[in-house]
């Protein structure tokens, strides 16, 4: 196992995750009320496309790093997932980003594949919520060294959060026809 990299510390970790993950929502929820009326000089839908190839980056590296750490490889596991992280930041600030600039858009489909798309946008939107917390509590469980406790949460997290990026690629596929 790996050397932990933070003196384990639950009250002071559980504030920062717990905050973090609340500001997270707040800001994502307020966008619903928030658009920035501006004009950049270039499609804002690009944003959207972004937030697409991050999402599908995540999802490998999700897979790659499952992958390491079946075969036992510590130190590439934490590297990629840490990757994986960072990324989805990346996605967040482009998400952020994309919603303030420009709003809502309505699915157009109809009949059966407008089920299917709400059914996944529904299930994405409800777990992309909850997941962030998760997240955060695993790698810091790995990252103090417990690693039992971050096996046991990442055997929850690491579905949820594939499930998660996998859907936001599918959403976006099925939504952009739609972007005017």
């Amino acid at each position: 196992m790996l050397t932990p990299i933070l003196k384990k510390n639950d009250k002071q970790a559980r504030l920062l995750i717990l905050t973090v993950s609340f500001v997270v929502f707040a800001a994502v929820v307020s966008l619903k009320y928030i658009k920035v009326d501006v004009n950049l000089g270039f499609d804002v839908h690009v944003f959207a496309m972004i937030n697409a190839i991050i999402n599908s980056a995540v999802s490998i590296l999700l897979v790659a790093g499952l992958i390491a750490v079946k075969q036992k490889k510590y130190v590439q596991h934490k590297n990629i997932m840490l990757a994986a992280i960072v990324l989805s930041v990346l996605f967040l600030v482009s998400y952020i980003a994309h919603h303030l600039l420009a709003g809502d858009t309505k699915f157009g489909g109809e009949g059966t594949i407008r089920l299917v798309y709400f059914i996944i946008l529904i299930t994405h939107i409800f777990l992309a919520a909850v997941i962030l917390p998760f997240i955060l509590f695993t790698a810091y469980r790995s990252l103090t060294g417990e690693y039992d406790k971050h096996k046991k949460l990442a055997r929850y997290t690491w579905p949820l959060w594939l499930y998660v990026s996998v859907t936001g690629v599918i959403v976006y596929l099925m939504i952009s026809p739609y972007y005017t």
